[in-house]
């Protein structure tokens, strides 16, 4: 993985911790859809953004959320490495197949960390 992927993986998930310590669960789940997002192909991160998806989706009494992000995770371990809706949030108010538009941002991060082609 890339540097500044893994870094800003790192930093999108201290801030969403930081966020549900501080009962902002709005934002928590934003720092969490970006994890989520830049995780999808990397099995045990990706399962770790659903999981506290659902802790936070716990903490604020929201059991729809609870619910749909139990099979997630259990998606996420299984299948990463073999599809992923490209930019799917991760939340349970969205199909687990949906893709969606990645943010510009994200979009750089991410084309970074494909592999080189092989030189000739």
């Amino acid at each position: 993985m890339k540097a500044a992927l893994q870094l800003a993986i790192e930093q999108a998930f201290q801030q969403a911790k930081r966020a549900m310590q501080e009962k902002r669960s709005a934002d928590a789940f934003q720092w969490l859809e970006r994890t989520h997002i830049l995780t999808q192909r990397q099995p045990l991160l990706h399962a770790r953004s659903h999981w506290l998806m659902l802790t936070l989706g716990w903490q604020i009494g929201d059991y729809r959320e609870v619910a749909g992000q139990i099979p997630r995770i259990f998606a996420a371990l299984l299948f990463s490495k073999i599809w992923v809706p490209i930019g799917n949030t991760g939340r349970s108010r969205v199909s687990a197949f949906r893709p969606m538009p990645v943010p510009e941002e994200l979009q750089a991060l991410l084309a970074n960390d494909e592999p080189s082609p092989p030189s000739r």
